[in-house]
């Protein structure tokens, strides 16, 4: 680096990529900052600089000391120990010593009381949330959520018809497993550790997968319109049951929602998807193995007038972009859960989905999310389907009419289950408010009570969720009404009535 490109780099001050200090002299300080580099793409450290951007100067034993400080830091004050480099630009105030910290390859890296840093901005925070960590752990392959094990399972919780007909079809008599009893089986399987089943073993095997993870789930609706916010919805349903049943479920949603074209065949003769199913299939599939199960969040369909689109909890991992998995690169995020799921789920691993759904039906846009955390496939209609669908079909207006199945199961599921501290919590918010709104506006005086008996059920049961799910602790987190959420607050309503 030559100080014209260092005086350039100044002039466009500090961001995500670029810091400048004064000076060092803290190892745990300046390990901090290493770590938070390394965590977060890397970037460089710019020492020899003044608060307000002009350059201070360092001298020749500044730099011997820096030079020290810093092997030191790297070396025993992050764990693992990171690798900087070193540039020293002479400039007419002095040497400035440019860091510069790649981009780590071992993540998280944590400084030497155990605390991760990630940069924020152009500066740096610490982080507390678990779900956080839990997803940081699973891009460094420390820990996957999917062979977690689920607290409170055991075997009696297995569908033994369902399993067996799965453990016979792929595995028959072998004797590899012969005189096992379930708990050694399930766990020689990867699917539990000998007394609780895993999230594989639950979501693929469970009896009644929702009673533990409620949030594992697909959240199906078909609007009228282009546009999420519509008062007005087709169709909607909330599909449970394993991985196998909701995929069962949403394919069936997604189909009646679209139409079926003679596509120049007889009149008499079925007519095919104005989508070709290979592609929903494949998109669908996805969505369900590869979501991030450390986020507790429903996978979505939207069907609209112009477009579908499904929506997996969690942002592609480590530098995987929507043009690599284009062209068939992958990394398995649950490994456990892919390995069974290929063999009762239509899936075919080794990247393969994506480019097969591309090739049957071009028209599709992959959108990753990292501030949402989450990633998209939406799929475009035929323009001539989309424009004769908004003609023809006539939407349910929320506002007047709610269909049974969905009041069934807001009564019966959500108002039977917390009696009526979601519902008072559902009348209660007013767009989005903070925790300390919501809790003053109920008038309760005790925090613990509000979250346990008010605001967790609320977000278990869906009728709330987070403006920024993926920072739980925020403190600018604030919580507002779901589509099930508004639903619920109609039929309560009308109910009275």
């Amino acid at each position: 680096m030559n100080l014209v490109e260092l005086l350039e780099i100044a002039a466009r001050g500090e961001d995500s990529r670029h810091q400048f200090k004064r000076n060092a002299t803290n190892a745990d300080g300046l390990a901090a900052e290493l770590a938070a580099f390394a965590n977060s793409g890397g970037g460089w450290l710019f020492l020899g600089f003044n608060d307000d951007g002009s350059i201070a100067g360092l001298n020749a034993a500044d730099i011997r000391r820096l030079n020290q400080l810093l092997g030191n830091a790297a070396s025993q004050h992050v764990r693992p120990p990171v690798h900087p480099l070193t540039e020293n630009v002479q400039t007419d105030q002095g040497i400035v010593m440019v860091v510069e910290v790649p981009d780590g390859l071992a993540k998280p890296y944590l400084d030497n009381q155990g605390r991760i840093w990630v940069k924020q901005g152009a500066d740096k925070r610490h982080v507390t949330s678990r779900e956080e960590m839990q997803r940081m752990f699973q891009r460094a392959a420390l820990v996957y959520a999917d062979v977690v094990p689920v607290a409170g399972t055991s075997t009696d919780d297995i569908d033994d018809k369902a399993f067996s007909a799965y453990f016979d079809r792929r595995y028959g008599a072998s004797s590899e497993f012969s005189g096992l009893t379930r708990e050694q089986l399930l766990q020689n399987l990867g699917l539990g550790d000998g007394k609780d089943l895993n999230l594989t073993g639950l979501m693929l095997f469970g009896r009644n997968p929702q009673r533990w993870r409620p949030a594992f789930e697909v959240k199906a609706v078909a609007f009228p319109g282009k546009v999420l916010h519509d008062t007005r919805y087709l169709d909607s349903e909330d599909i449970k049951g394993t991985l196998l049943e909701q995929f069962r479920g949403a394919f069936a949603f997604i189909k009646r929602n679209l139409h079926h074209v003679q596509r120049g065949r007889g009149f008499n003769t079925p007519g095919e998807l104005e989508i070709p199913e290979i592609a929903l299939e494949e998109l669908l599939v996805n969505a369900l193995i590869h979501r991030d199960y450390f986020t507790s969040a429903s996978v979505r369909v939207m069907v609209f007038a112009d477009r579908v689109e499904i929506v997996s909890p969690g942002n592609l991992p480590d530098s995987l972009s929507p043009e690599d998995i284009r062209r068939g690169r992958t990394i398995r995020r649950n490994p456990t859960l892919t390995e069974h799921a290929s063999h009762i789920l239509p899936y075919r691993g080794m990247g393969s989905g994506i480019p097969r759904a591309l090739e049957a039906w071009p028209q599709i846009d992959l959108v990753d999310d990292p501030a949402g955390n989450q990633f998209s496939a939406v799929i475009w209609r035929p323009e001539a389907e989309w424009t004769e669908e908004v003609t023809d079909r006539k939407a349910t207006p929320v506002t007047d009419q709610v269909t049974d199945q969905v009041t069934g199961e807001v009564t019966g599921e959500v108002t039977g289950e917390v009696t009526g501290e979601v519902e008072r919590l559902a009348r209660a918010i007013q767009g989005e408010m903070k925790r300390s709104e919501l809790q003053a506006a109920l008038e309760l005086k005790h925090e613990d009570h509000f979250r346990e008996a008010y605001l967790r059920p609320a977000l278990d049961t869906g009728v709330i969720e987070m403006t920024i799910p993926d920072k739980p602790r925020s403190s600018r987190q604030k919580y507002r009404l779901t589509a099930l959420g508004k639903v619920l607050l109609k039929a309560s309503q009308d109910k009275k009535e």
